[in-house]
């Protein structure tokens, strides 16, 4: 085996093992492809149609909690099916720098099944989209999730075959399970989320002795300065840029463990990353995401920007003064509408985060990591006041040439949310036979 293929990994104390971002230098070692990869970014409440859809700056306000309204009081222009990507509404704006690689879909609809919670409901079965009434010892139709039907395939060669990132940092249990996470191993058996971003790092890079040995880095740098010096030097640039990534992950982590430490001296509960600023513990959890994604420790991850329904309020740090419930003002848009709005965009805006870090990254195939992932940015509500099943929010990101980008594609209403992920699936090439009914495909999302 050559010095570089044995130097792929470079393993410290206790086992913890961190591979290394392709390099030109290394690519005799390097696979002739990069893998393919999906992540699904899942957005609560619903959206405020006016700044997001294009077209229904105009329409109707919801006025109050219309739980029984159940269908979209906005309509899309049915007369396109695909068109550019034109200008971007409020909402949509952040998506400016990346909207050649990103593709708007409207029309896409899950049907409800009665005498159910609509926001568990939403959250719960938005990536299983099995049939209402068709899965038994289930009041919903919670099936396995698409990101482990997915990972059958193409986690088998990770470590992680799936990761399950959340961005609730409450520690109140308000609501059950099925709020608060969209991936499921099957019915009943949830595939938990991860909301510590703490906890995350050290299920990613953790080892044995690390009360002794902080800096996961560390374990790894005499062996990677060996290494280094075989690099070229755009790869050094390269290799350097790629630690620093994690060590200003680890600093994030460190800032609050010195919180905790510091309040902990005046008998202050154990504080959580709600300490952090709202986005702040976003883009720390995105940039786990992101390292993960990069290092091969995993092919599918979800990542839920936050639970459904949960009404204790968030500080969106820049945005309000004081703490706001999402939920409760989606219930009262005559008077909230611009602050959810802006809530809408907010939450673009860590998306775009990803997507630009993403792009940064260069892989073996000479395309960028996000060229290498799908990545969806979706609701399993259209608005939160009507609970709206229909015309879901959705984007997706990345696909490099395996999907037609800079696209606003309208589908007929109607049009079960399935078809997308169908699409998806056969995408990242996972047989069609895995599905109970693989007929449905969004053809005009593929390249040609």
């Amino acid at each position: 085996m050559s010095r570089t293929s044995r130097r792929t990994f470079l393993r410290g104390v206790g086992g913890a093992a961190v591979m290394l971002p392709w390099m030109e230098s290394l690519a005799s070692a390097a696979v002739s492809a990069s893998p393919l990869r999906m992540v699904q970014y899942y957005v609560p409440i619903g959206v405020v149609r006016r700044a997001f859809f294009p077209g229904e700056a105009d329409h109707i306000i919801p006025k109050g909690n219309l739980g029984n309204v159940m269908k979209s009081l906005g309509k899309q222009d049915p007369t396109f099916r695909v068109a550019p990507l034109g200008k971007l509404t409020p909402t949509l704006e952040p998506l400016e720098p990346v909207k050649h690689k990103v593709t708007l879909i409207t029309g896409m609809d899950r049907t409800f099944q009665q005498g159910t919670d609509v926001h568990a409901q939403c959250a719960s079965c938005y990536l299983s989209s099995a049939t209402p009434y068709s899965i038994d010892r289930s009041a919903w139709p919670l099936d396995r999730t698409l990101d482990h039907i997915v990972a059958d395939h193409i986690g088998k060669s990770t470590p992680f075959s799936t990761l399950e990132f959340s961005c609730n940092s409450h520690r109140d249990n308000k609501e059950s399970i099925y709020f608060d996470n969209i991936s499921w191993f099957g019915t009943g058996h949830v595939a938990p989320s991860t909301r510590d971003p703490q906890k995350m790092y050290h299920r990613l890079f953790g080892t044995s002795e690390i009360e002794h040995y902080r800096d996961v880095t560390s374990l790894v740098l005499e062996d990677a300065n060996g290494l280094s010096r075989e690099l070229g030097s755009q790869d050094r640039q390269k290799f350097a840029e790629y630690f620093e990534s994690i060590r200003t992950i680890e600093k994030q982590i460190d800032r609050l463990e010195s919180m905790k430490a510091e309040l902990n001296k005046v008998k202050l509960d154990e504080p959580t990353a709600a300490h952090l600023p709202r986005g702040e513990y976003i883009r720390v959890m995105g940039d786990l995401l992101v390292v993960a994604l990069q290092s091969g420790l995993t092919n599918v991850a979800t990542f839920m920007i936050g639970p459904e329904r949960w009404d204790t309020p968030f500080l969106f740090e820049s945005l309000f003064e004081a703490p706001r419930s999402h939920h409760q003002m989606s219930h009262n848009q005559t008077k909230f509408i611009d602050d959810l709005a802006k809530v809408d965009r907010f939450y673009m805006e860590q998306y775009v985060y990803l997507l630009k870090r993403m792009d940064a990254i260069k892989e073996a195939n000479g395309h960028s990591l996000l060229d290498n992932t799908l990545i969806t940015y979706g609701s399993g509500l259209g608005d939160g006041s009507t609970h709206q099943y229909n015309d879901l929010p959705i984007v997706v990101g990345g696909g490099g040439s395996r999907v037609r980008s800079g696209l606003h594609i309208n589908m007929p209403e109607g049009t079960p949310l399935a078809n997308l992920w169908l699409t998806q699936a056969s995408l990242l090439q996972v047989p069609m036979d895995h599905f109970a009914d693989s007929t449905g495909q969004i053809e005009a999302l593929r390249a040609v």
